[in-house]
């Protein structure tokens, strides 16, 4: 019968009354049959227009969120993405899947360690995959990154085209997961030792629970939500959504690929956030927090731009060269001595044409063993940016033997400048 229901609009009605069924009472198992007699397979688009329009049509958000499990479970096996579009390598969809396969990886984990908790009665056995079960799901509280991505990146894309109750309805059941993963971790801080019983009970009630939302919220994601959003998302919105990303950070996998979009002018994955946060490719931090990394690694730095110009040096604890702020925007060859000019504009000259990339030197002054070195600057393809000059006290570090493996706080002589 299905094949004669080949029109758009009344196989939406129909899955929308099979839906309203459920919401009726009817059993799941009666739902799915009459589903799979009268509709066959349901393209993965119209799943999420008919709940938005049983939404619009009055059926209360928390209805549908209390019953979308069971929806779910319906359609299983039943939803058709012949026509669903494939992410390239580095697109956020493909992250989002990527991480999925991370997060199946530690429920599988969790599910071998119920099924060591059911079947054994050896108690030494069953702590032991209790104590596996606390680590897993530890890893899995991961998944925060992973569903906040979603909500305040994906989510009000969704919402400009248009498409605003199911974003509402997952974010509610993102909410109940993060509340099932709560619950199931701070069942460990009160539960010391647990007998073999207890430990059953705790799985069906706790922690299974909070495994099967996870494992159902993959399953609405990568057969509905994932292909209408690519449907949907322009390549810019991709974008703002791939640029962005870092700053929530990822879950439990860390994308390798970058991705390009066709068709959109790109800047590199740096800038400053809204919020402030100076936004590098493996992570962000405000300035202020730069600023006192700078001045408290422990060695000198001193930045000199592609034309020559210095711009920048820290203020650390104990400096090795004198250095103020009056050398700013001056050319490096006018802060060196006549004498040895001609040694900084060769390694200049070497860096910029590309022949070398590194000039170590060190020195004895003043007793003490100092160490210095130029590094060249370049972007991704290979332009130069400019020099790097890292001077380093090692007197201390040369001296050194043995081991120090007990903790042992070091005071330093001076504080960096903050």
């Amino acid at each position: 019968m299905s094949e004669l229901i080949n029109n758009a609009e009344k196989r939406r009605e129909l899955l929308k009354h099979l839906i309203l069924q459920l919401h009726k009472g009817e059993a799941p198992e009666q739902v799915k049959t009459q589903l799979k007699r009268v509709l066959g397979q349901v393209p993965y688009n119209e799943v999420m227009v008919v709940e938005k329009e049983l939404i619009e049509e009055g059926l209360p958000l928390t209805e549908v969120l209390k019953l979308c499990d069971i929806h779910s479970a319906v359609l299983k096996g039943d939803i058709d993405q012949s026509g669903a579009k494939t992410a390239p390598a580095g697109h956020p969809v493909d992250t989002f899947l990527r991480e999925n396969r991370a997060i199946e990886w530690e429920l599988s984990a969790l599910e071998r360690s119920y099924e060591v908790i059911r079947k054994s009665s050896d108690a030494p056995a069953v702590t032991q995959a209790v104590a596996e079960i606390r680590v897993n799901l530890h890893k899995l509280s991961d998944i925060d990154k992973h569903y906040r991505r979603k909500e305040n990146l994906v989510f009000p894309f969704l919402e400009q085209h248009g498409i605003t109750g199911p974003p509402t309805v997952m974010w509610g059941k993102h909410d109940q997961i993060r509340e099932l993963l709560r619950t199931a971790i701070e069942t460990f801080e009160h539960a010391t030792e647990l007998s073999v019983d207890e430990a059953r009970t705790l799985v069906e009630l706790v922690f299974k629970p909070a495994a099967d939302g996870i494992a159902d919220m993959i399953f609405k994601e990568e057969q509905i939500l994932f292909p209408m959003c690519l449907d949907t998302l322009t390549e810019q919105e991709w974008w703002q959504v791939y640029s962005q990303s870092l700053e929530i950070g990822f879950c439990l996998y860390d994308p390798k690929d970058e991705w390009q979009p066709s068709g959109v002018e790109v800047t590199a994955g740096e800038g400053v956030s809204a919020a402030g946060r100076i936004q590098l490719p493996s992570g962000s931090m405000t300035p202020t927090e730069l600023n006192a990394i700078l001045n408290t690694i422990p060695f000198d730095l001193t930045f000199v731009d592609k034309d020559d110009t210095v711009r920048y040096f820290t203020q650390g604890r104990e400096r090795i060269f004198d250095r103020n702020r009056a050398i700013l925007g001056r050319q490096v060859q006018l802060c060196h001595p006549p004498q040895s000019v001609h040694i900084v504009q060769r390694i200049l000259e070497d860096f910029k044409s590309g022949r070398e990339t590194r000039a170590p030197f060190w020195i004895n002054l003043k007793g003490k063993f100092i160490h210095i070195e130029y590094f060249a600057l370049r972007d991704k393809q290979g332009n130069y940016l400019g020099t790097l000059e890292v001077s380093q006290d090692l007197t201390e570090k040369r001296a050194l033997s043995g081991e120090q493996r007990l903790l042992s706080y070091a005071k330093d002589e001076k504080e960096p400048v903050r």
